[in-house]
């Protein structure tokens, strides 16, 4: 969009400094006509314009010094008129009105969304984010400065703006005011902060989400005015790490800071295969049952029995969710001396 911009701007210059050089040319020529054939300034106007269109319907004067202005007019007319020819070939060869048309039409259907998601960075994160988006139904505007990108989200129709993130224009013409949330998740820790700092300052009352791959760059982003901030490494690192301690945990999401909500399979051999759900609970909510062969269970009773290959869906705080995980862990035994 910018470069389509900058070429329609040289090519707006460029017609300017064409009509006054045809204005000019005009002007000139209807005084060279006055001095050399005496004609009134109208109909010296009249003969000008007629040589510089070159269409004849005038008669050719038999003066030397006329036949030489008509000459240098002529001369003059048509380079001119061939120049204004060439540069309205070259901006639509260039295909930068097909580009403007399409720019203009995705800027009205921004302006036309509201309580929408403003994505800063179409990096794999920013992807990811935008399939999520569009999958729950939600309506979302992408920023990004690379060109590549664009042509990547023109595939799949995103209303995407081709501008660095942290640009307050970018921002406002992305309708920040009308937005639900921003999420700032572009490759650089430096440039989140300032998508936050800007973001925040146009719209204090916003919901922004950032991305950070340094720890410390979370508080220079809560500082900046980022109400929540996502370490993607941290996240899938504690993830991994939890499945590779608990394979029965087949999902897990945090909910809140102090709740997170889990899938949890029962697995041959564990403590808690065969007791009642009343029995496992604890201080977790049983919020769903996936019985095998059975199908699927919302709030089970407490007196429903877990069997092998049954996945409970629970939600509870860190410590009540750890007891549950080792509940139904298997149970290893380990001898020292004979490994």
């Amino acid at each position: 969009m910018r470069q389509v911009d900058r070429e329609l701007r040289i090519f707006v210059a460029r017609l300017l400094r064409l009509g006054l050089a045809i204005v000019a040319l005009l002007a000139a020529g209807t005084i060279a006509l006055v001095i050399t054939d005496g004609l009134n300034a109208w109909t010296a106007f009249l003969h000008t314009l007629d040589i510089v269109a070159t269409t004849g319907a005038y008669p050719a004067s038999s003066d030397t010094g006329s036949e030489i202005v008509r000459v240098v007019l002529t001369v003059l007319g048509v380079g001119t008129l061939f120049y204004g020819l060439v540069s309205v070939t070259e901006l639509l060869v260039a295909g930068h009105v097909a580009q403007l048309l399409t720019a203009r039409r995705m800027q009205k259907m921004i302006d036309a969304t509201s309580d929408h998601y403003i994505i800063c960075g179409y990096g794999r994160v920013g992807r990811q984010v935008a399939r999520d988006l569009r999958g729950a139904g939600a309506r979302y505007v992408v920023i990004d400065a690379d060109p590549a990108n664009r042509e990547d989200a023109r595939g799949v129709g995103v209303r995407f703006i081709e501008a660095e993130p942290s640009d307050d224009r970018a921002l406002i013409q992305a309708g920040i005011e009308r937005a639900r949330a921003v999420i700032a998740c572009v490759d650089s820790d430096a440039e989140n902060v300032f998508i936050t700092l800007t973001a925040r300052e146009l719209s204090p009352d916003i919901a922004i989400v950032a991305r950070a791959a340094q720890e410390d760059s979370e508080r220079k982003l809560v500082r900046a005015g980022a109400t929540r901030v996502i370490s993607p490494y941290k996240s899938s690192g504690a993830e991994m790490a939890r499945i590779a301690l608990h394979p029965q945990v087949s999902g897990v999401r945090d909910v809140d800071a102090e709740y997170r909500f889990e899938e949890i399979t029962v697995v041959e051999g564990c403590e808690g295969a065969g007791q009642t759900v009343g029995d496992i609970r604890g201080g977790a909510f049983i919020v769903g049952l996936r019985r095998l062969g059975r199908g699927f269970e919302p709030q089970p009773a407490p007196e429903t029995v877990l069997g092998v290959g049954d996945v409970i869906m629970a939600m509870g705080t860190p410590n009540t969710m750890d007891r549950l995980e080792t509940l139904f862990a298997t149970t290893h035994t380990y001898r020292g001396a004979s490994l």
